[in-house]
């Protein structure tokens, strides 16, 4: 009798064999379907940006005759309001901006043209420091597009600092301090050197993911400026944009407004008040402020001829920081305005100048 059997390790491999020769062939076949039904799908065309003709040469043409021409169709008067200064100042920070910074050259562009001129530069960023417009808000004037201005207006706040921040925005020298002396010893405050406060401004397009941080009891973001302001208006000290919600003790704790002091590196002040003297300047505040030596405040309940005397003129003379926000927002859109112009009147009324026009521009320009 025969019989006939076979091995059960080669049916194995067989079966293993088949089995991945099975799935190979399902594989490429699955690929090749894939790629047949990706070549019938049509391909997404990448959106190309619409190239904008704007004749920058026509802009410059017309901010020329409008305003710095021989017979500008505008006078002085208007210049100053829309541009918040004078034209003498305007065109010597043009002339020191084009000396110091390679961006505020004419240059070419790639196909050869001439591109904007340091008049168009500027004038975008001042128009937008002062009415807070949009980017392209002028666009059809400047023939400036929104990139583009938002660089200028970049270039342009770098480069004031850089050029005027050292002289401008720092703490009194010696004949700083003695100007500042006399002036608040003719108010009746001898030994006061300026008064310090802190504003809240409404911060319009903050950041969403920032709220948190800015956002006081109204819920709005708002965003703390610290300044000493003399009676002429000039900021000499200025802290800005601490986050959290705080007031005016918290940002003074944050603030380095007396690190002069602290390193013992203050100027040395020495006057009298009553026959008692003094080696240390003082600031006017109001109640908020703790009660240092560095600090007069206003009486909160004055009784007598002298105690109200005394809390009227200080509450008067404290009105120096209190008129330089005023000048900052009156002039420069630093909070938004709901659409509301800036009167011509408002110059007279709110104080002259933030910053020295006749240090900046030539005597005989002013």
């Amino acid at each position: 009798m025969g019989s006939s059997s076979r091995d059960p390790f080669a049916d194995a491999i067989d079966q293993n064999f088949n089995q991945m020769i099975d799935q190979y062939l399902d594989q490429s076949f699955a690929e090749l379907l894939s790629s047949y039904e990706d070549q019938q799908k049509p391909k997404k065309t990448r959106k190309r940006r619409d190239f904008i003709e704007r004749n920058c040469e026509q802009g410059q043409d017309e901010l020329w005759n409008d305003y710095f021409s021989e017979t500008p169709t505008y006078p002085p008067a208007l210049f100053r309001r829309r541009f918040r200064m004078n034209k003498p100042l305007f065109l010597r920070i043009v002339t020191d901006l084009t000396a110091r910074f390679e961006y505020f050259s004419q240059t070419d562009d790639a196909t050869g043209r001439p591109g904007f001129t340091t008049l168009q530069k500027c004038a975008e960023a001042i128009r937008l420091l002062a009415y807070g417009y949009a980017a392209d808000a002028i666009d059809e004037y400047l023939r400036m597009a929104a990139p583009t201005a938002h660089q200028a207006l970049l270039e342009f706040v770098e480069g004031i600092i850089a050029l005027y921040g050292e002289k401008y925005l720092r703490r009194p020298d010696a004949e700083d301090l003695q100007r500042l002396l006399q002036e608040g010893e003719q108010c009746g405050f001898p030994g006061m050197i300026g008064s310090i406060d802190c504003m809240h401004w409404e911060w319009k397009n903050f950041p969403t993911a920032w709220k948190g941080q800015y956002s006081r009891g109204s819920g709005k973001p708002t965003i703390v400026l610290e300044a000493v302001a003399s009676y002429d208006l000039w900021i000499w000290h200025a802290f800005f944009g601490p986050p959290r919600t705080l007031n005016d003790l918290n940002v003074l704790d944050r603030s380095p407004v007396f690190d002069d002091i602290i390193n013992g590196v203050a100027a040395q002040v020495h006057f009298s008040v009553n026959g008692h003297e003094y080696g240390l300047a003082y600031y006017l505040t109001d109640g908020i402020y703790p009660s240092w030596l560095t600090f007069i405040q206003s009486i909160k309940l004055p009784k007598g001829r002298k105690a109200k005397r005394f809390a009227k003129r200080q509450e008067g003379v404290r009105k120096d920081v209190e008129r330089a926000f005023g000048v900052l927002q009156a002039r420069f859109a630093m909070r938004h305005l709901n659409g509301q112009d800036v009167d011509d009147n408002d110059d007279a009324e709110s104080g002259d100048e933030v910053y020295d026009e006749d240090e900046i521009a030539d005597e005989d320009d002013i």
